[in-house]
């Protein structure tokens, strides 16, 4: 290095933090990062903490530190440049996507300003964040769902789902199926491994799930049986990707699988959240109660004796509630198939 470069060095790492009297172990780089720096360490911040949305923002953010300026300060970028990049994605109509990026760069900018203060980790490189660029920019309005299926409804989609009249790929329609007899979320059925499942005691465990607490269900005989009937794949998915089989189904694609069925018309009309709405209402329907549908769905409960003091695991009541819903699913069936008949 040439002396001309050291002295360059020093006078950004060392000189400021000696004429302040502070020890220069804690000096380092102190250039500010850049976009592509800020979005990484993001990324990375997801990857490590188990976030199964990293791949996904990984790639959205990717494309939007193109168009930004990867070698930009991240400090420099203007909320009306990044009005810029999602005005086009919103006007060809692609309102969900101009949102989701709209959160990919808010979500990181938080991160980063959070993450110049933390003491419990260590950076390499700072950014110097004034502020959070998206933070000013409006959300697209959330349209509640309202949709579940009645009884007909129900039966006419699972009994498609057996016997499909169009070739799927058997695991998704295996996948769907679970959902409806579990009333779990998409991603955490589509992720189903080998090491979740309890065959002995007909249990799904996952170690963490979307609201980042453990949860473990005991699943009706109907999916305890379609689950035993499922050889997982060599590398332990119970439903694999068509296209990699390393891989789990993603929901994504379940989505679409099932939108290609109900705009042929031979399903209802349904999405992957309008199945656990399902699930919710029916199981209503055959008498059980609301805080154990909850427990059954992983829902956050927020009252303080939930929170903070109650830990029973509630198995036996879980149990004893899939009990029931599985009796009332087979009778459901074997009434609309003898109606059919007749």
């Amino acid at each position: 290095m040439p002396l001309s470069k050291a002295r360059e060095f020093f006078k950004r790492d060392f000189a400021d933090m000696i004429q302040r009297g502070r020890s220069i172990k804690l000096a380092g780089d102190t250039r500010p990062g850049t976009v592509a720096d800020l979005f990484e360490a993001y990324v990375r911040y997801l990857r490590e903490a188990g976030k199964p949305s990293w791949k996904e923002t990984e790639k959205g953010l990717n494309k939007i530190a193109d168009t930004l300026g990867r070698n930009r300060q991240a400090r420099e970028i203007e909320p009306d440049e990044i009005t810029d990049v999602i005005r086009p994605i919103y006007e060809r109509g692609a309102r969900v996507m101009a949102d989701h990026v709209r959160s990919y760069i808010r979500s990181a900018y938080s991160w980063g300003l959070k993450s110049e203060h933390d003491y419990r980790t260590t950076s390499a490189r700072r950014f110097r964040l004034a502020y959070n660029p998206a933070a000013g920019i409006p959300t697209e309005p959330k349209n509640v769902g309202t949709r579940w299926l009645d009884e007909d409804e129900f039966v006419r989609l699972y009994r498609w789902l057996e016997c499909p009249d169009a070739p799927v790929h058997p695991p998704y329609t295996r996948a769907v199926r679970i959902l409806m007899l579990t009333g779990q979320r998409v991603e955490e059925i589509a992720r189903l491994h080998v090491d979740q499942w309890g065959a002995r005691e007909r249990i799904i465990d996952w170690s963490k799930t979307k609201n980042g607490k453990p949860h473990a269900i005991p699943v009706p005989l109907l999916a305890a049986e379609l689950i035993e009937s499922i050889k997982p794949n060599a590398h332990g998915w119970f439903f694999p990707s068509a296209m990699d089989p390393s891989k789990p189904v993603s929901a994504g694609t379940l989505y679409s699988f099932m939108w290609r069925q109900r705009d042929r018309g031979v399903i209802p009309v349904v999405t992957n959240r309008d199945l656990r709405r399902t699930w919710k209402t029916l199981a209503g329907q055959t008498g059980i109660s609301k805080e154990i549908r909850d427990r059954i769905q992983n829902h956050t409960l927020q009252d303080v004796s939930s929170k903070n003091y109650d830990r029973w695991n509630y198995m036996p009541e879980k149990r004893a509630a899939m009990k029931k819903w599985n009796a009332f699913v087979v009778k459901l069936l074997r009434k609309k198939a003898v109606k059919r008949a007749a």
